[in-house]
């Protein structure tokens, strides 16, 4: 069995925490590591292969570094250019196996998911088995405990061709309404949709070549025309645009006679938005949840987070307040759902909140916008030891840079030279120049931009050791170089 763990996802709904740049799953939203870490190591039982990951190539080297706190390896790494949802994701990585004459069980995850019990996933895993060794193609569902109208639901029915605990889907239903839900609840035959499955790898391709060619089709042609570099497999661009973008559920889950539904009961959660970040974790007398610098007065069954600043509320209830560096969101619970609506009225805006927080990651470490303003920005850059930034230059600014710790190689023109604390230098406009850490600590250091332009596209990378291709983009019409 090898698990197809998709971290594709952008996690809308928790923003300001989740931004396109740095999705849920790699955030610790419950315990010590991040959703994509916890899916890993629930997977390290027997019978269980290396998995394949499938992720936006945006986020390659954020996996790659959490793979590496785990040690974790995997069988291979799928990046893909943009998301066609879940159907193409699956189909590729069945289509990569099938390359390599292999045909194993699939165990398709969402890498954004909690689930409390182990011993009970497990136990579901292997029942699921059962039936897709004989060809049936299993959906994990969720015992639907409460009337929840943030999931889609699927009704079961008994099927003496199935393994006893397996029953077939009779029927797929959207988010139902409030009512709806309720009588979904009360009759005992629906499941939450957990959106995890198991099936055999040429099933799902036959199942998806008969209900969805097109998609198919798009797959097998962008993975003839994907680069292999180690464990990454790069899906090429230009035919991988073609494909549509469809949910396994919908290309064949829904279409096939062959669904069937395992009862995953193992304190499953999508956490979703942040009414789910608050039902998962403990609450105070008054059922609140806080992280951070946090005081309430007078408040009960709130959700408060803070990143930074102190976050005070008097006299609420039922209210989630989401503080970070560069943005606060503020929200009754029961509406929570609509914080996606929000977040495509600021992306159509062309806000950049929702794309990256102030500290953006790079592969070499990280940067933090401190203070931006008329023809200056600061920013707290960290590098990783044995990091390095591109080699570069920039057109329209020049740079200063002051080390706090750690020890800076500095390339500038035909000068390299190395920087301790408390030292600093400086980088003319249009200076080919590029940063390194030597040492075996983080290299931190502030950094001062000056020039009639500031922006993040006035780089032309000369020399790059993490493989990033030259982006060239017509900058705006300004003063060049003194």
């Amino acid at each position: 069995m090898i698990p197809v763990i998709l971290s594709g996802g952008c996690g809308s709904r928790l923003w300001p925490l989740s931004r396109r740049q740095f999705p849920k799953q790699f955030l610790v939203l419950t315990g010590e590591h991040t959703l994509f870490q916890q899916t890993l190591q629930r997977l390290a039982f027997e019978g269980m292969q290396a998995p394949l990951l499938v992720c936006n190539k945006d986020h390659r080297f954020i996996v790659q570094d959490q793979l590496a706190e785990l040690k974790f390896t995997t069988q291979a790494i799928l990046l893909e250019p943009f998301g066609r949802n879940t159907a193409p994701a699956v189909a590729i990585a069945a289509m990569q196996l099938s390359n390599d004459g292999r045909d194993e069980l699939l165990l398709v995850l969402p890498s954004d998911h909690v689930l409390e019990n182990q011993e009970a996933f497990q136990q579901a895993v292997a029942l699921a088995s059962d039936a897709a060794e004989n060809g049936e193609m299993v959906l994990f569902g969720v015992p639907a405990s409460r009337p929840e109208t943030g999931y889609g639901y699927i009704r079961s029915e008994p099927d003496a061709q199935l393994p006893e605990g397996v029953s077939r889907v009779a029927q797929f239903v959207e988010k139902p309404d409030a009512q709806r839900a309720r009588e979904f609840v009360q009759s005992g035959d629906y499941f939450w949709n957990s959106g995890m499955f198991l099936f055999q790898a040429s099933r799902y391709l036959e199942e998806l070549k008969e209900h969805a060619p097109e998609i198919h089709d798009a797959c097998q042609q962008a993975l003839e025309h994907s680069k292999r570099n180690g464990e990454y497999i790069e899906i090429d661009e230009t035919t991988f645009a073609s494909c549509p973008e469809n949910s396994i559920d919908y290309a064949v889950m829904e279409k096939t006679a062959r669904a069937c539904v395992v009862p995953l009961d193992a304190g499953w959660s999508d956490v979703g938005c942040w009414a789910s970040i608050w039902d998962v974790h403990e609450k105070d007398a008054d059922g609140n949840v806080i992280k951070g610098d946090v005081v309430l007065q007078d408040s009960r069954n709130c959700l408060v987070h803070g990143i930074g600043k102190l976050v005070s509320v008097i006299g609420l209830e039922g209210i989630v307040v989401v503080e970070t560096k560069d943005a606060i969101m503020i929200s009754r619970k029961d509406r929570v759902q609509e914080v996606k609506q929000l977040v495509e009225r600021l992306k159509a805006q062309g806000r950049s909140e929702t794309e990256n927080h102030c500290q953006v990651y790079r592969p070499w470490g990280s940067y933090d916008s401190v203070d931006t303003g008329g023809r200056f920005q600061v920013k707290h850059i960290t590098v990783n030891p044995g990091g390095q930034l591109s080699l570069q230059m920039h057109h329209h600014r020049a740079e200063h840079w002051i080390v706090v710790s750690g020890t800076a190689q500095v390339t500038c023109d035909d000068k390299v030279f190395l920087l301790t604390e408390n030292q600093s230098t400086y980088i003319p406009i249009a200076s080919v120049h590029r940063l390194s850490n030597p040492g075996k600590i983080p290299l931190v250091l502030i950094e001062v931009q000056t020039g009639s332009y500031l922006g993040e596209d006035d780089i032309t990378r000369l020399d790059d050791v993490y493989g990033r291709s030259e982006e060239h983009v017509e900058l705006p019409d300004l003063p060049g170089p003194p």
